[in-house]
């Protein structure tokens, strides 16, 4: 009766029946080793080739991996109660009759293989589908997707065709793929006839948490061919599985899954296992249809952003021409000596000037938006003199200032550091800084303009500069956003001040550049401080 070498542990105290068992075990073509008491019995189960242990119910309270029958005296009311509280995996009364011990003992090994084995498949099956799941998580493609899910459950279970369809739905787009054993030919197009039988179906058995399995036999497969469209009946299946996909309340897809020749049972397992896959998968399809309506979004807006910029360059260049013109002549008529213009005029012309110059500031501020991100233009690098650039900048502005009846204090520099910069953008970035604090600041305010250099705790030296006005300030819940394109304080726009909110956007955007650091402190009522902190290390700035 034994097909494979297999050894058996006999123990009991009884010599007798020690023997007796023993006996018709190695009859049947077992290895037996015995055992009359505990001692024994714990040496041998040391062993690594046992395949079963046949143990007087006085010797059963042993901890073991092997299968153990247990020799019972079903009058003694007390071996019974012990067996039943053991756990034990099979018993057989004493004395037992030699072939019935012999049988029951070759059941109880092949039943443990069996469950053995069953384990494994299942191990192996869920380890085989959980990288089905992987693959369906590692990608956006919806094709991609619906291409693992039916090859992973054909390679998987052995299947012949496997298919998979979604509906029109919002949530996900409109797909189909299929997988076909080598040598058979592919599913014919157009398979789902009837989209309203699919959905109904499928909305069904969603509902149910449920999988509709057809085995080989003739009652489930007419239950399902009752419900299948004559296109998948046509088919002949023998064993099949229709999982759904879904989210929340309804159905999105179907899942078939056909065996052409051969009968198969579906476990509980296998369905469940099946239908966490499908569950995956409808996951994906939604995510992957939400990730490239996102992507279609940002083209569009990258899109409409290219156009603008293209459109502010263009208006820029456009109005550049004639400005140029106009300042030109302005120029020609306040500098004439052949025929000069009355005071009245000149004051006049005067006003005309500086919205001119206003007007020419606003068209750079614009040129350099239209500019960031798209020609990256270089920085031509040379050395510089900070004190002197903050010196031509003072003195530029210092007209305006007086304008507005405020007053410009440069901070006298106990040395005047030299950085690798570019000098025009560097004036740009302190010219925008006191041009801000001239608009922001009341009659009769201060402004003061100062730098230092100093080392940081890492080693690197930094020229540092700071422009302080007693200005309208700014509220620390707008202080994170002065950096933003286009963006104005409430204050500035409740008091009508002049601007586009470019300026510490392209101020901010040159230091950068530079390798430096800007930052703003204020307090509304108050005043604002800007600070810039340049490297001067030249390989700071020529790395960046």
């Amino acid at each position: 009766m034994a097909t494979v070498l297999r050894a058996a542990v006999v123990a009991d105290p009884d010599d007798g029946r020690r023997d007796f068992t023993a006996a018709a075990l190695r009859a049947a073509g077992y290895t037996v080793h015995t055992a009359g008491d505990d001692t024994t019995l714990s040496a041998l189960l040391h062993r690594d080739d046992l395949s079963v242990l046949v143990v007087d119910s006085s010797l059963s309270a042993v901890e073991t991996h092997v299968p153990v029958l247990v020799l019972v005296d079903l009058d003694n009311q007390a071996e019974a109660a012990a067996m039943e509280r053991s756990g034990i995996r099979d018993s057989i009364s004493k004395p037992p009759d030699a072939r019935e011990l012999v049988h029951r003992t070759t059941a109880l090994i092949n039943l443990v293989a069996r469950r053995t084995e069953a384990r494994h498949e299942a191990e192996a099956l869920r380890e085989q589908l959980r990288q089905v799941s992987a693959a369906v998580r590692g990608t956006n493609d919806p094709q991609e997707i619906a291409d693992y899910v039916v090859a992973g459950f054909g390679e998987t279970l052995g299947a012949d065709h496997v298919w998979l369809t979604t509906f029109e739905d919002e949530r996900v787009p409109r797909i189909t793929a299929q997988w076909n054993r080598p040598g058979l030919d592919p599913l014919p197009d157009g398979l789902l006839t009837d989209e309203e039988w699919a959905l109904r179906t499928a909305d069904l058995l969603w509902s149910r948490a449920e999988a509709l399995t057809s085995d080989g036999s003739e009652g489930s497969n007419a239950a399902l061919g009752g419900l299948l469209p004559g296109s998948l009946r046509a088919l002949h299946a023998t064993a099949s599985v229709l999982v759904p996909m879904g989210e929340g309340y309804s159905s999105l897809g179907l899942i078939w899954i056909a065996l052409l020749d051969k009968p198969r049972g579906w476990s509980r397992a296998e369905l469940g296992l099946i239908q966490h896959v499908a569950g995956n998968a409808a996951h994906g399809l939604i995510q992957s249809h939400l990730i490239s309506s996102q992507q279609q979004v940002v083209k569009q807006l990258q899109q409409l952003d290219k156009a603008k910029t293209d459109f502010l360059a263009t208006v820029n260049h456009e109005l550049r021409t004639p400005l140029t013109s106009i300042m030109a002549y302005l120029d020609m008529i306040q500098e004439s000596t052949a025929d000069p213009v009355s005071t009245e005029v000149h004051q006049m012309l005067d006003i005309v000037v500086r919205n001119t110059e206003r007007l020419r500031l606003l068209i750079e501020d614009m040129l350099s938006v239209s500019r960031d991100g798209h020609t990256d233009s270089p920085l031509h690098l040379t050395p510089v003199r900070l004190g002197r650039t903050l010196d031509i900048v003072a003195g530029a502005l210092r007209p305006l200032a007086k304008l507005q009846n405020v007053t410009i204090a440069l901070e006298p520099a106990q040395e005047d550091p030299e950085i690798m910069g570019d000098e025009v953008q560097l004036q740009q970035v302190f010219t925008n800084l006191v041009s801000n604090a001239i608009k922001f600041t009341p009659s009769g305010g201060k402004i003061q303009v100062g730098s230092v250099s100093q080392a940081a705790a890492d080693g690197t030296r930094w020229a540092t500069v700071s422009v302080a006005d007693t200005g309208i300030g700014i509220s620390s819940d707008e202080l994170s956003h002065v950096f933003t394109r286009f963006y104005r304080a409430s204050n500035a726009m409740a008091g009508a001040v002049p601007g586009t909110g470019l300026g510490l956007a392209i101020t901010q955007d040159i230091v950068n550049r530079h390798g430096g650091r800007i930052h703003v402190a204020s307090e509304l009522g108050t005043g604002t401080t800007v600070t810039v902190s340049l490297p001067l290390d030249s390989g700071g700035n020529q790395a960046n």
